[in-house]
C-alpha cells in the first residue's frame, strides 16, 4: 500500500516555504554591536586572520560544515535525463537528509551544463567555500572523469554518491550475507545486472572484499559484456568476459549472488530458482527491483534478499552512508575520502547489524524486534546509532591513513556527536514545528 499520493508529494514540497531548506543566522543579529561584528568593521578581523592563515578559514567559516551538492540532472534516480531544475528536489531532498542524520549544512547547485570539462572547471572554484563536494545523479561515464579528476586536483573530499553510496551499503550487506551463507568472497559466481555508475562502483567494492574479477558477470541492456563485443567503452570493458555466456538465464543457473541496479523485471522467479544454495539477491531497482521480494522469495526458502525499497526487509539505503562519511570527514577536516574511509563505513555498518536493536531503531518501522539474520543483514536508515558507528571509523581511517589534518580523540567524538545530534533533532524539530506544518 503506498504510504501517500502523488498530490500529498507535490503539497509535501509546495506548502509553506517552498522547497525542502533555507538558511538561517546561526549568530545573533539583533543590536549594533552584533550588526558591527557579523559584517564591517568586526568581519574585517576574521578576513585578517584567515588571510594570514587559511586553515583559520575552518574556525571563522562555516567551510567545515558545509557540503556542495553539484549535479546537472542528466542521471536522476529512476527518471533519467531530466535536466538540473526538475533534478533540484532531489538535490533539496539530500540537503535535508544531511542535516537530519548528520548536522551537515549543504547548498545544492544545480548546473546548465553537460560538457565534463566545464563540469571540473566549475567544482573546482567552489573549494575556498565548501568543506566536501557530493557529486549526484550525473550520468557514467562522464562522471567516472570528473569526479576522478576532481579527486586529483581539488583538496577536500569529492565523492560521488551514486557510485560509493550505494557500494558502502551493498558492501555491508554482502559481508553479513556471505556470512549467513556460509560463503567466502573468493568464491562466489556474481552476476550484475546493469552497467551504469553504480553498477560499475558496486562491483569494484565487492572485489575489494575479495570476490574475483573472473567470477563477474555484468550485463548492460544488450548483454553480457564480453570482449567479443564492440562499442565497449573502458569503464565497461574492464568487467568484459573472455567470451559470450549467453543470456541473463544462462548466467544466472549456479550463481551464488545477483546484484541489480538496472531496471524492475529483469529476474524471473525461475533465474533464482535455478541459483546456487543460500542465494543472495541484491535487487535494488527503484521503485521495482528487478524481481518482487515476495516473487523470489516464493521459490528459494533459503534466499537472502535486499531491495531497495523501504517496505521489505534490507533496504539498500544510501542515507546510511553518505551523511556519516562526510560528517567524519569533515571533522577531521579530511583531504579526500579514500578506499579505506569508504571501507571502514561499510565494516562499521556490518558490525552494527550484529548488535542488540533498541526499541528507538524499532519504533519508526513499527517492529516490536530485530536481530541479526536474513531479514536484517543491515541497520535500519533511522537507527539512530548509525552516526556514532560510522562517522568514527571514517575519522579514524582518515587519521591512519595520513589525509586527515585534524587528529582527534575517537572516545570523546562519539559522546560529542551523541550530544551534537541530540541538540540537532531537537532543533530541527521546533523550526519545524514553527511553520505549524500538518504532515
Amino acid at each position: 500500500m503506498a504510504l501517500f499520493t502523488k498530490e500529498e508529494a507535490l503539497r509535501y514540497h509546495a506548502c509553506g516555504h517552498p522547497g525542502k531548506v533555507e538558511t538561517v543566522p546561526v549568530k545573533p543579529c539583533a543590536t549594533q554591536r552584533h550588526l558591527s561584528m557579523a559584517y564591517t568593521p568586526g568581519v574585517a578581523d576574521a578576513c585578517r586572520a584567515i588571510h594570514a592563515d587559511a586553515a583559520e578559514g575552518y574556525a571563522y567559516t562555516n567551510k567545515g560544515n558545509l557540503v556542495a551538492v553539484v549535479s546537472n540532472g542528466t542521471a536522476v534516480l529512476g527518471l533519467g535525463d531530466i535536466g538540473p531544475l526538475a533534478g533540484k528536489p532531489v538535490m533539496e531532498g539530500k540537503g535535508v537528509l544531511f542535516k537530519v542524520f548528520a548536522d551537515v549544512d549543504v547548498y545544492d547547485l544545480c548546473i546548465e551544463q553537460k560538457d565534463p570539462a566545464k563540469i571540473i572547471e566549475f567544482v573546482k572554484m567552489l573549494e575556498p567555500t565548501f568543506g566536501g563536494i557530493n557529486l549526484e545523479d550525473i550520468k557514467a561515464p562522464e562522471c567516472f572523469e570528473i569526479e576522478q579528476t576532481l579527486i586529483r586536483e581539488m583538496d577536500i573530499p569529492v565523492f560521488h554518491d551514486d557510485q560509493h553510496g550505494t557500494a558502502i551499503i551493498s558492501g555491508a550487506g554482502l559481508i553479513a550475507a556471505l556470512e549467513l551463507a556460509g560463503k567466502k568472497a573468493e568464491e562466489v559466481k556474481v552476476v550484475v545486472s546493469g552497467a551504469g555508475a553504480g553498477a560499475i562502483a558496486c562491483t569494484n567494492f565487492f572485489m575489494a572484499l575479495g570476490v574475483r574479477r573472473e567470477n563477474v558477470y555484468m550485463f548492460d541492456s544488450r548483454g553480457l559484456l564480453h570482449k567479443g563485443r564492440a562499442g565497449l567503452n573502458a569503464a565497461k570493458l574492464a568487467f568484459a568476459q573472455e567470451r559470450d555466456h549467453g543470456s541473463l538465464a544462462d548466467v544466472m543457473r549456479g550463481a551464488d549472488v545477483f546484484l541489480g541496479l538496472s531496471v524492475g523485471g529483469m529476474v524471473t522467479p525461475d533465474m533464482v530458482a535455478s541459483m546456487a544454495a543460500n542465494p543472495i539477491v541484491f535487487a535494488c531497482a527503484n521503485p521495482d527491483p528487478e524481481i518482487a521480494y515476495p516473487d523470489a522469495k516464493a521459490v528459494r526458502d533459503d534466499l537472502i534478499m535486499a531491495t531497495g525499497r523501504s517496505d521489505y526487509p534490507n533496504q539498500i539505503n544510501n542515507v546510511l552512508g553518505f551523511p556519516f562519511i562526510f560528517r567524519g570527514a569533515l571533522d577531521v577536516q579530511a583531504r579526500t575520502i579514500n578506499e579505506e574511509m569508504k571501507m571502514a563505513a561499510a565494516r562499521a555498518l556490518a558490525a552494527l547489524a550484529k548488535e542488540p536493536v533498541p526499541a528507538e531503531a524499532l519504533a519508526p518501522y513499527g517492529l516490536a524486534s530485530a536481530s541479526f539474520g536474513v531479514d536484517y543483514i543491515i541497520p535500519k536508515a533511522l537507527d539512530p546509532r548509525v552516526i556514532e558507528w560510522v562517522a568514527p571509523a571514517v575519522a579514524e581511517a582518515a587519521m591512519r591513513t595520513g589525509v586527515a589534518r585534524r587528529i582527534i580523540d575517537l572516545d570523546a567524538y562519539r559522546v560529542e556527536l551523541r550530544e551534537r545530534m541530540k541538540a540537532a533533532r531537537a532543533r530541527i524539530g521546533a523550526f519545524i514545528d514553527s511553520y505549524g506544518l500538518d504532515f
